[in-house]
């Protein structure tokens, strides 16, 4: 066995298998691939300095435990608060998601094939024709997954709990949706 594959079949073996962000469709929605490219291509976020620091210090408590590098945690929550504000969603709810999807681990692979922090499938970097996207790296990733939560939280008429359901890929069933708002409200909310 190749070098190369030794190390990729460790790693593949080393990372955690987490939860699917959503199931292959059987046709995907045109209006979500139009989005998603769409996002590909834009950004911005906070309104002042000190809105920023406050947030940073509060979250980056907050998340010390589970990333215990700062300058990592601080590039994370930065990006977090971008897409977020990007996509209109509160970041707060993009941690807690982050949190029961992948915990943090940026390599994170499910047992469906869902990737990263926000564990997106990969399908989607074909779907909208960009072959060459690393859904690893993590300002794609948080591109995508943000994007994907957004559309999925307009369709549901700002139902969090339903498109919290549909990102997962599990409308209809409220165990997904438990565990994100319980992270939101004990860890990401709590005071």
């Amino acid at each position: 066995m190749k070098t190369t594959a030794v190390v990729a079949l460790a790693l593949a073996l080393s990372v955690p298998r987490v939860f699917a962000a959503a199931a292959v469709p059987a046709s995907v929605d045109p209006a979500l691939r139009r989005a998603l490219t769409d996002a590909v291509k834009t950004s911005a976020s906070f309104s002042n300095r000190f809105e920023a620091e406050v947030w940073l210090l509060d979250m980056s408590t907050r998340l010390s435990t589970l990333v215990p590098d700062v300058g990592r945690r601080m590039a994370l929550l930065k990006t977090v608060h971008a897409e977020a504000a990007r996509a209109g969603l509160d970041p707060q709810v993009v941690l807690a998601l982050i949190q029961v999807e992948s915990r943090f681990q940026r390599f994170a692979v499910s047992s469906a094939g869902a990737l990263g922090l926000m564990q997106v499938m990969p399908f989607w970097i074909d779907e909208i024709g960009r072959p060459d996207d690393n859904l690893f790296d993590m300002h794609t990733n948080l591109r995508y997954g943000c994007t994907i939560l957004a559309y999925y939280l307009d369709i549901e008429h700002g139902n969090l709990t339903r498109a919290l359901a549909r990102y997962n890929g599990s409308l209809g069933q409220y165990w997904y949706p438990a565990r994100v708002e319980t992270a939101l409200r004990t860890r990401w909310y709590a005071r």
